[in-house]
C-alpha cells in the first residue's frame, strides 16, 4: 500500500492482497446497504406499509435507468487498473477526466428523462393506487439528485481501479452518517415522509461526492481533478464503452427482470409486496461479500494484466473463489436461522414477515452458485472481457428466472416463484464456465507487459 492508499497487486500473496483490498470495500458496501436499510426501516416504522412498498418498487426502475453510467464507470475503472499496472499515470489521469466529462453530460440527460418517465413507468408495472403517488415522489427526487448519485459512485470506482479501497470507505461513512441523521430529522421531526427519505439520500451522497473530489486531489496529486480543465479523450471513452456497455446491458437486464418480477409481485396484496421488499434489503446485505470479491478480483486482474503478470492471475482467481464460496455458505446458514428476527427490523406485521421468510428460505441455499459466477465474471471483466457474461445473464434471466417465476406461480402458487432464482444462477454458471476454462477471455486485455494501453494483447495460457 502506497502512502496515497493505492495497493500494488502485482507483488505479494494473492490471497492476502485480495483480503486486504476486500475488507475496506466490504465495510463500505455494508455501510452503503445500512443507509438503504435505514431508509426502509424509517419508512416502515414511521410512515407505513404502503410507503415501504412504494420505496421498494422504485429501486429496479431507478437502477435500470442509471445502468448505462454504471457500466461506463466500470469500464473506466478497468482501464484505470490496467494503466496503473502498466505504470502509465498520464493514462490514468486522462481516463479520470474523460469519465468526469461523460458523467456531467449523462447526469443531465438521465436526470431529465427520469423526471419525465417516473409515473408512466410505475403505471406500466401495475403499481397499486395506494402506493403510486409515494413511489412517484421518491423516484422524481432521486432523479433530481442524479449528479450526486453518479458522482458518489464515480469517485469510489476511480479509487478502486487504483487499488485504494480505504478512501471509498471514508466517503460511504460520511454519506451514511449524514443520511441517518437527515432521515430522522426529515421524516420523524419534520414529517416529510417518503420525500424526506429521498432528500436525505440525495443530500448525503452529494456532500460525499464533493468531499471525494477534494480528498482525491489531496492524496492523488498525479490525477488531480480540475473541473475547469477536464481533458476529453474519445478513444478512452470508446474503450470504456466497449468494456462497460455489456456491463450496462447486463445490469439493465437484471433491472428489467426485477421490474417484470415486481409486476408479478404487485399483483398480490400489499403485505406480500412489503415482505418481498424487506427481504430484498436483507438479500442485498447477503450479496455483499460476493459482490465485493467480484470487484476485488476485477482490480487484481486489471493491474496484473497491465503489468503483463498473467502468471499471477490464476492463483488470485482461485483464492477469491475459496473466499467467496466459503462466506456464501456461512451467510446461508445464518439467514436460515435468523430470517424472522431480521425481518422484524422492518415491520411487526406477521403477514409481512411470513412473506419475507418465504423468499429468504427459498433463495439463500443457492448463494454458492452466485458466488462462483460473480468471481468468474469479475476476473474476466478485469481483463476487459464482458460480452460472454452478458450473454450468460440474458440466458439465465430471460430463459429461466422470469418465465419460470410466472410458470411456478401458475403451477404451484405464488411462493414457488422464488425457486426460479437458483435455477437461473445455475444456467448462468453453466454458460460462463466453458468460456472461462477455454482462456479466450484473456485476449480481450487492453494493456500488457508494462507497455500501456493498446488495442489488444495476447495472453499467456492458463
Amino acid at each position: 500500500m502506497s502512502k496515497h492508499g493505492a495497493l500494488n497487486m502485482m507483488e505479494g500473496s494473492p490471497y492476502r492482497l485480495i483480503v486486504r483490498f476486500s475488507i475496506p470495500m466490504l465495510l463500505g458496501n455494508l455501510l452503503q446497504q445500512l443507509y438503504n436499510m435505514v431508509d426502509s426501516a424509517v419508512v416502515g416504522r414511521f410512515v407505513g406499509t404502503e410507503a415501504l412498498a412504494a420505496v421498494g418498487t422504485t429501486f429496479p426502475i431507478v437502477f435500470m435507468i442509471i445502468s448505462l453510467f454504471i457500466g461506463l464507470g466500470m469500464g473506466a475503472s478497468v482501464i484505470i487498473a490496467q494503466y496503473f499496472g502498466a505504470g502509465d499515470m498520464d493514462g490514468v489521469r486522462r481516463t479520470v477526466d474523460t469519465l468526469y466529462v461523460a458523467m456531467f453530460v449523462m447526469a443531465v440527460v438521465i436526470g431529465g428523462i427520469g423526471l419525465l418517465v417516473s409515473r408512466p413507468i410505475l403505471l406500466l408495472i401495475q403499481t397499486p393506487p395506494d402506493t403510486i403517488d409515494l413511489a412517484t415522489t421518491y423516484m422524481q427526487i432521486t432523479f433530481i439528485g442524479t449528479l450526486a448519485v453518479f458522482g458518489f459512485n464515480v469517485n469510489g470506482g476511480i479509487l478502486q481501479g487504483l487499488g485504494d479501497s480505504r478512501s471509498p470507505l471514508i466517503y460511504v461513512g460520511i454519506a451514511t452518517a449524514i443520511n441517518i441523521v437527515l432521515d430522522l430529522v426529515f421524516v420523524v421531526a419534520f414529517g416529510w415522509g417518503v420525500a424526506g427519505v429521498a432528500w436525505a439520500t440525495v443530500i448525503a451522497q452529494g456532500f460525499s461526492f464533493v468531499y471525494g473530489i477534494l480528498h482525491i486531489n489531496k492524496v492523488n496529486p498525479h490525477i488531480k481533478i480540475d473541473l475547469k480543465n477536464l481533458v476529453f479523450d474519445r478513444r478512452l471513452l470508446a474503450d470504456s464503452l466497449r468494456i462497460g456497455l455489456p456491463v450496462s446491458l447486463q445490469n439493465m437486464s437484471f433491472a428489467i427482470g426485477a421490474i417484470v418480477l415486481q409486476a408479478l409481485i404487485n399483483s398480490f396484496q400489499s403485505d406480500f409486496m412489503a415482505g418481498y421488499n424487506a427481504a430484498n434489503k436483507i438479500d442485498a446485505f447477503a450479496f455483499l461479500p460476493m459482490m465485493t470479491f467480484s470487484n476485488a478480483i476485477t482490480t487484481y486482474v486489471g493491474q496484473n494484466v497491465g503489468a503483463g503478470r498473467w502468471d499471477r492471475v490464476k492463483s488470485g482467481i482461485h483464492a477469491t473463489l475459496k473466499l467467496s464460496v466459503g462466506l456464501s455458505l456461512a451467510i446461508c446458514v445464518l439467514l436460515l436461522l435468523f430470517s424472522g428476527t431480521l425481518l422484524e427490523l422492518f415491520t411487526t406485521s406477521p403477514a409481512v414477515i411470513e412473506a419475507g421468510q418465504v423468499y429468504l428460505v427459498t433463495v439463500v441455499p443457492f448463494y454458492f452458485l452466485l458466488a462462483i459466477l460473480f468471481v468468474l465474471n469479475g476476473a474476466m471483466r478485469g481483463a476487459g472481457s464482458t460480452f460472454i457474461p452478458l450473454i450468460a445473464t440474458l440466458l439465465s434471466l430471460w430463459l429461466i428466472r422470469v418465465p419460470f417465476a410466472y410458470l411456478f406461480v401458475h403451477w404451484f402458487g405464488r411462493d414457488a416463484m422464488f425457486f426460479s432464482y437458483g435455477a437461473g444462477w445455475l444456467v448462468g454458471l453453466m454458460a460462463v464456465l466453458p468460456y472461462y476454462l477455454s482462456g479466450r477471455w484473456k485476449k480481450a486485455a487492453l494493456a500488457g507487459a508494462g507497455t500501456g494501453v493498446v488495442t489488444a494483447t495476447e495472453s499467456a495460457s492458463d
